[in-house]
């Protein structure tokens, strides 16, 4: 793509002729300050030319006519600058430079309400220009022109950030359990029941304002990070009334007007909600021992309740839909102006996929299958989100605000899964019947007060609560001889297994209490350009959750062969599960381990400043305290965990400017990684989709990161950044999965390793061709960034995790599995490249690559060895037309080149996949996909403040 663009700027250029014109440039500052205003706009009267001003104030017109102008330079809160009588000549360039003066130094009684713009690529350019700690970001108005449905597809656009799953973001090659996401500067709860991860998925992105991602540490900043510290912010209050919707239709390759089988869970699953019916009845034994305790017949009884809704119905897969309606207001009263913003997004999509799925007998040879499984899967996803803020001003020096974001997200799995086990030659018929339904709600009241010129204070209080419910998951297993011409029988073991015939239900609650209050005051004169600056703040944090989950297997009595043979929709209807000979009763498989409660209280306090030793060099010192209390218990034991850790946490940033435009970077801090609450409780999990099991640990503590970054940076104009970064980072105790050595199946732990280090560097390159002298390349800009990682992860020859049985036990893991490898999920390169093109007629159109590096999906052993997750290159390609300023036309076409989802088994465990010596684990397709949207604006009346 590089090549061929160059090819056609050579071309191009070749035939343009040379016209009578020439070029304005020169940069716009604060008269009082001497500091270059962004934003600006210069406008030549009586022409359509003119631009704004970049990130440091400089900016440049090209192709204005010879002769002598008329430049008007304005600004809101500035007065309007006139410069007549400016010469330009042809093939040459003028140089202006000018001021502009605040308008409230000579007009008392004008009251200036509006704000800065900070959702668009100059406006993130230039706040991670100013910011001290290393940072990287992403605008509404690229996301926009990329045309991503969530900030999961969203932020993959930014230098070292890579994708698992489409929804968990990871950072420099790290984990997503390395990263802390914060909401409006609020910290997000885990939406995960089982990991500590943040799914990126649930934040549509036609809400967001500004994404910005910390790599490097600072006071301000939590320092449970090692990734990263991902904030989302969301729009702000609006500048102008408006009311727009818009709808998308999709179409997915291999899954619409496709046939699939799926299951019922009532009439609100669209909204992402369950009926009733599929809840525990309020009748049921509240323990296993009570209702394990009852006869046969009784419990069969019980299981009589639950309704017969396991067959499965057929249905042609409809397109996929979206919906979005956005409403801004502005009422000013008096001299106060109350703000409105409201977004509600819907959207139903829908996934077919055919899985291969196998195992391996791990001796000689590598084709030497265990298990060959073929898995028909088909997933519909709802999603319902509203936002509404609130902002009322009371005066320029006093806002307050109330934002409120929620989702509602509900999924329904069903898979068909297919396969043979060749050690006992056994064919298999399996079905999953699954139901997830998400709630996630964030609220938040913050002020900011301008206290003087020298001194802001702001602060904010929060609410926050997720909710996760799997509402009877039905699982069920047939099984016959290889071979055969048996009918398959459903298979009912003695004891009640996740893996066979039974009913599982989960829920998890969580509640966030979140405060905080930060303090800056700028020291001598608070006009000086580069003034020093010291910060301090506290933040609180109280979280609880509790979290059970039931689960219920169907018992065999005597011979059942004349019920067992039946199709899924009758083997376990009302008659067949009578709790007499020949027939079925129910057994509850809950363990006292299977349900915990949990809290978490964190208190941090801040110090930190700015020092300035020249108008060119400058360091930020900051400290942090964070103190953590951590209790974990179950009905085993109430205080399973119980641990209070202070944790000192200094920083460092210095920023060296070579020129206005260039700047070099150092940056050290100190952070910690904490386990997630999962992570330590003792509660066994199966994985349908890795058909494994997964257990907490909980001797866990925290991992301790030194993290060194360097950058150069340079800006050369409006939106442009050339950049170079360099990291390095050494964990003690890093927190990673581990697979239990055992006989029988998978099982998955979490373990603190001995110690780890992980070292890269990152490019990252934003070109305009504005300036080009041709129409075409003039509305071009290229984006491509670049992340080259290396990892290396010492797990040390003994690891405390637990055992068989599930008591924890230290583990002698010498000859068992490789005691040093690259982390779990990092990979060693990163590549995002795009072309976006954008012209004064209202089309807009990109073409985007990314493709990261092989990484570790699922950490192995001698027996069973990692298990690698392959590079896969994605290319989307979007156009979008505006018409009349009121309709839009999207048109998109995302993973053009539908390559396989494919896990690959280091067979030969060198730590390479290098083909002929790897075995395909896991493989599929998720198809093309292609979208059409329009967006009609019913109106938008700009409010001159």
């Amino acid at each position: 793509m590089q090549r061929l663009l160059f090819t056609c700027f050579l071309t191009l250029t070749g035939f343009i002729s040379l016209a009578q014109t020439g070029i304005i440039r020169g940069k716009i500052n604060d008269a009082k300050t001497k500091e270059g205003i962004i934003g600006a706009t210069v406008r030549l009267d009586g022409t359509n030319l003119g631009t704004q001003t970049d990130a440091t104030g400089a900016f440049t017109i090209n192709n204005i006519p010879a002769g002598t102008h008329k430049v008007f330079v304005t600004y809101i809160s500035y007065q309007t600058r006139e410069i007549s009588a400016v010469r330009v000549e042809s093939g040459n360039t003028t140089v202006l430079e000018t001021e502009l003066i605040e308008e409230g130094k000579n007009l008392s009684d004008v009251v200036v309400r509006a704000s800065r713009a900070t959702n668009t690529e100059v406006a993130v350019i230039s706040e991670i220009k100013q910011f001290k700690p290393i940072a990287v970001g992403i605008s509404s108005m690229q996301i926009q022109k990329s045309q991503d449905r969530d900030a999961a597809a969203a932020i993959r656009r930014v230098p070292g950030i890579s994708i698992v799953d489409n929804r968990f973001v990871m950072v420099r090659g790290l984990s997503s359990r390395y990263n802390t996401v914060m909401v409006n500067d609020m910290i997000t709860p885990s939406s995960e029941v089982d990991v500590r991860a943040f799914s990126f998925d649930l934040i549509p992105s036609n809400i967001l304002d500004r994404m910005i991602i910390f790599k490097s540490g600072a006071a301000e900043l939590p320092g449970d990070f090692a990734g990263g510290v991902i904030k989302i912010y969301t729009k702000k209050k609006p500048d102008n009334n408006f009311t727009d919707a818009g709808f998308t239709v999709g179409y997915r390759a291999n899954t619409t007007f496709q046939s699939a089988q799926t299951h019922d869970r009532g009439g609100l699953a669209w909204l992402g909600l369950w009926d009733k019916s599929q809840q525990i009845p309020t009748s049921f034994p509240a323990t296993a021992n009570a209702f394990n305790g009852l006869n046969a017949t009784t419990r069969a009884s019980y299981a009589q309740l639950f309704p017969n809704t396991w067959g499965l119905k057929n249905m042609t897969v409809s397109p996929d839909i979206r919906f979005a309606f956005n409403m801004g207001r502005r009422i000013d009263i008096g001299d106060k102006r109350l703000s409105s913003l409201t977004s509600v997004n819907y959207s139903m999509t829908n996934q077919v996929a055919g899985i291969e799925l196998n195992t391996f007998n791990n001796g000689a040879s590598v084709n030497d299958y265990a298990e060959r499984n073929h898995d028909q899967s088909f997933q519909r996803n709802t999603r319902l989100g509203v936002l509404q803020n609130w902002t009322l001003r009371f005066n320029p020096n006093f806002t307050l605000e109330w934002k409120t974001l929620f989702n509602q997200l509900g999924n329904t799995e069903t898979v068909i899964r297919e396969g043979k086990n060749f050690s006992i030659e056994q064919d298999r018929l399996s079905y999953s019947q699954r139901f997830e339904n998400r709630s996630i709600l964030t609220s938040q009241i913050s002020g900011e007060h301008q206290i003087d010129e020298a001194t802001k204070l702001d602060w904010m209080g929060g609410f926050g609560f997720t909710g996760r419910w799997e509402p009877d998951w039905k699982r069920v297993r047939y099984i016959r001889p290889s071979n055969s011409d048996q009918p398959f029988t459903v298979s009912t073991p003695n004891d009640p297994t996740p893996q066979e015939s039974g009913r599982f239900w989960s829920t998890l609650h969580e509640y966030v209490y979140t405060g905080s209050v930060n303090f800056q005051k700028k020291l001598g004169n608070p006009a000086d350009r580069d003034p020093a600056v010291i910060r301090a703040g506290a933040y609180l944090e109280q979280k609880d959750r509790d979290f059970n989950a039931r689960f219920y297997g169907y018992q065999r009595l005597g011979n059942v062969q004349n019920v067992a043979t039946q199709g899924i929709g009758q083997v376990f209807s009302q008659q067949n599960v009578g709790g007499v000979e020949g027939t079925y009763s129910m057994l509850d498989g809950t363990k006292p381990t299977d349900a915990y409660n949990a809290t978490n209280t964190y208190a941090a306090a801040y110090v930190g400043g700015d020092i300035n030793f020249s108008p060119k060099a400058s360091l930020t010192l900051g400290f942090r305290g964070e103190y953590n209390i951590r209790k974990l218990g179950n009905m085993l034991q109430s205080a399973l965990v119980n641990q209070s850790v202070f944790s000192p946490l200094p920083s460092a940033n210095f920023t060296y400017k070579l020129n206005d435009k260039q700047n070099v970077r150092l940056a050290y801090s100190y952070t910690v990684n904490r386990p997630e609450f999962r992570e330590q409780a003792p509660f066994n999990y199966f994985d349908f989709a890795l058909n494994a099991d997964i257990r907490g640990n909980e001797t866990l503590v925290n991992a301790q990161i030194q993290n060194v970054d360097a950058k150069w940076e340079l800006y050369p104009s409006d939106g442009e950044v050339i950049s170079i970064t360099g990291f390095y980072k050494s964990f003690k105790n890093p927190i990673e999965s581990f697979l239990i050595p055992q006989v029988n199946g998978l099982a998955y732990t979490f373990i603190n390793s001995k110690s780890a280090m992980s070292y890269g560097i990152e490019l990252e390159a934003r070109k305009s061709l504005a300036n080009s002298s041709s129409e075409f390349l003039k509305n071009l800009t290229l984006v491509a960034n670049l992340s080259l990682i290396q990892s290396k992860i010492k797990l040390g020859d003994f690891v405390t995790a637990p055992g068989l049985s599930g008591v924890v036990q230290t583990i002698d893991i010498r000859g068992l599995t490789d005691t040093e490898r690259p982390m779990m999920n990092q990979s060693p390169y990163l590549i995002n490249a795009g072309v976006y093109y954008a012209d004064k007629n209202g089309w807009q159109a990109n073409i985007l690559y990314n493709v990261f590096g092989p990484r570790i999906f699922a950490v192995g052993n001698v027996d069973n060895p990692t298990i690698y997750e392959m590079p896969r290159s994605v290319v989307d390609l979007n156009v979008s037309k505006t018409f009349s300023k009121k309709w839009e036309l999207r048109l998109g076409i995302q993973d053009l080149l539908n390559q396989a989802v494919r896990l690959e088994q280091d067979f030969d465990r060198n730590g390479k996949i290098n083909g002929g010596s790897e075995q395909t684990i896991r493989s599929f397709k998720r198809g093309s996909y292609s979208t059409l949207s329009v967006v009609y604006s019913f109106g938008r009346r700009t409010i001159i403040p």
